[in-house]
């Protein structure tokens, strides 16, 4: 013990005594003397005292206790405007990625987290589970890069001789073909000139004059020809080439043909593919499996709304494999009453993702609905784009996680695509269904140890309100996990948007709903829509016929074609 401490800690041991003993003494000296009333009396004094001393000390506590209830609700309160800024800062890297970065959902896994080997060995077992007979028809990929170009395309024979000089005292000469070159012929403008002959007969005097018959033209009196109509539609529709860019390309060709001309020709060619368009509006309710989508369209001169409003393009695609149709439609609304008219009749499987303008038409005309899982997926790929960047070995995010189980299941399409319908559907209820009990159990575990509003537990919720409608596909061979074909048909409708911005009005989007259909229903038939596009503008005019009609739908000329 230090000598201070001996010191001073003793001399302070020392005056509390002296003091506690002089306070003893004076609370003695004020009592002696008095009287039992006195007395009384001064106890009561002194219990009130005491009573207004516990008072103060229940008062103080309670204020303490408020002081720490205001402290719990601060920290609270500062908790939940920390999990608040997670969530902005999240979506904020996320606008980032969508605006500066690449939109592929393709991510760089690694695969030894999702358990590739282990997926590996099971569609190792399903391939020797499955029959050998010839009605499977499997599609081998080539694994090396396909040399030359397609047989179809017309060829122009160059031979490069040598001179008489250089063969002269040959046994013989022969030619190899050493290279082969792309060979483009640019399009050319040139003015077609009808010229009608007619014969004059000399009948009891008078004169009957015979004329040779016209070409029926869709547009009745026109300058453009068919071929330049398929090559403006073509242009527009597949090409994503704005008309003024087309009005541009042609004035330096030496065809001077305005926009508003070709506006005009595309407006009235609506009217003339609108029984074309119904025959393939009733092939597609005939069948009974179509994919649905929509997305936004701004028209200007909408009556009853304000040009900035939005607008719908509607999607439908379907019918049988071999046949499929796709049908753009325009309207102003998303609503439920939009989808009741479009599929009225129709009785079958619609899959669409998860909008609610679904529900009325699927629960009123006995339609079984089934979801698509790229939305689903897409969901999780925005988490994992948005979640703060990862060190090279740190752990994986759940939405990381999510992604790879769900990557299971497309791993298995991928091998069982070329297998018959019931085929497929047993291999889905042997290897897919298992994967989706775990994906289902695993979304259960974590749905409340993500951060509640954030991007996984939203990708988290969606899955699990939608998934019996995600897991239908997994009872028929004929559906597809996805609502890739509709969206991938919708696809080009948005890149020309970007490029077009607009339309004018409400009847030039109908008849841009038209034109997209016939294109891209050209394309799913395989058909290239140029081509098709000239044959169903030189044929539609004198197909005055139900017979003649059909003809020109895509599965009919793709027939013709073959």
């Amino acid at each position: 013990m230090s000598l201070y401490f001996k010191v001073f800690g003793g001399c302070a041991c020392y005056n509390d005594a002296m003091q506690s003993a002089i306070k003893k003494q004076q609370k003695q000296a004020r009592y002696e003397g008095l009287d039992v009333p006195e007395l009384l009396a001064a106890l009561a004094e002194k219990d009130q005292f005491l009573k207004a001393k516990d008072r103060l000390l229940d008062a103080k506590d309670e204020l303490l206790q408020v002081h720490e209830k205001h402290l719990d609700d601060k920290n609270h309160i500062i908790r939940e405007q920390q999990k608040r800024i997670a969530i902005i800062e999240e979506y904020l890297r996320l606008a980032k990625v969508q605006r500066f970065g690449s939109s592929s959902e393709k991510l760089p896994f690694q695969g030894d987290i999702f358990d590739e080997a282990e997926l590996d060995v099971t569609l190792s077992d399903l391939e020797e589970q499955l029959p050998d007979d010839d009605e499977v028809v499997r599609k081998t990929r080539p694994r090396k890069r396909k040399r030359g170009f397609s047989d179809t395309l017309p060829r122009v024979r160059i031979n490069l001789s040598l001179s008489d000089e250089e063969k002269r005292g040959a046994s013989k000469t022969f030619f190899t073909k050493v290279k082969e070159e792309l060979d483009i012929i640019p399009a050319q403008a040139r003015v077609l000139e009808y010229w009608q002959e007619k014969a004059v007969f000399e009948e009891e005097g008078e004169q009957r004059i015979v004329a040779a018959p016209r070409p029926l033209h869709p547009l009745g009196k026109s300058m453009a020809s068919t071929s330049l109509l398929a090559y403006i539609l073509t242009s527009k529709y597949a090409d994503a080439l704005p008309l003024y860019r087309l009005e541009t390309i042609l004035k330096r060709h030496g065809g001077s043909i305005t926009r508003t001309s070709m506006a005009h020709w595309i407006i009235r060619l609506d009217d003339v593919f609108k029984p074309l368009m119904n025959l393939m509006r009733e092939h597609q309710l005939d069948s009974d499996y179509l994919q649905a989508d929509e997305t936004l369209l701004q028209v200007l001169k909408e009556t009853g709304k304000v040009a900035t409003s939005d607008k719908w393009m509607w999607l439908i695609r379907g019918g049988p494999p071999d046949q499929p149709a796709v049908l753009f439609e325009y309207d102003v609304s998303r609503g439920e009453e939009v989808p009741l008219r479009l599929l009225d009749g129709f009785e079958g499987v619609l899959q669409v993702d998860g909008y609610a303008g679904y529900n009325k038409v699927c629960r009123e005309n006995n339609i079984t609905r089934i979801g698509c899982m790229d939305h689903a997926r897409r969901k999780f790929v925005e988490a994992s784009k948005a979640a703060p960047a990862k060190k090279a070995q740190g752990a994986v995010s759940k939405a990381d996680v999510a992604i790879g189980m769900i990557r299971k299941l497309y791993r298995i399409e991928d091998k069982i695509r070329d297998l018959k319908s019931e085929q497929k559907r047993e291999k889905r209820q042997q290897l897919s269904k298992p994967l989706l009990d775990d994906l289902k159990q695993w979304l259960e575990k974590n749905v409340n140890r993500v951060p509640r509003g954030g991007l996984t537990s939203t990708a988290i919720n969606y899955m699990l309100n939608q998934w019996d409608l995600l897991v239908g596909y997994c009872d028929d061979g004929r559906l597809h996990i996805s609502n890739a074909l509709a969206e991938n048909a919708i696809r080009p409708f948005a890149v020309g948007r970007r490029n077009w911005l607009f339309s004018d009005t409400p009847r030039g989007a109908r008849a841009s709903a038209t034109c997209f259909s016939l294109v891209e229903s050209a394309k799913a038939n395989g058909l290239e829509p140029y081509d098709y596009l000239s044959r169903v503008l030189q044929d539609i005019a004198s197909a005055d016929s139900l017979e003649k009609l059909e003809a020109l739908l895509p599965w009919n000329m793709k027939q013709t074609a073959e």
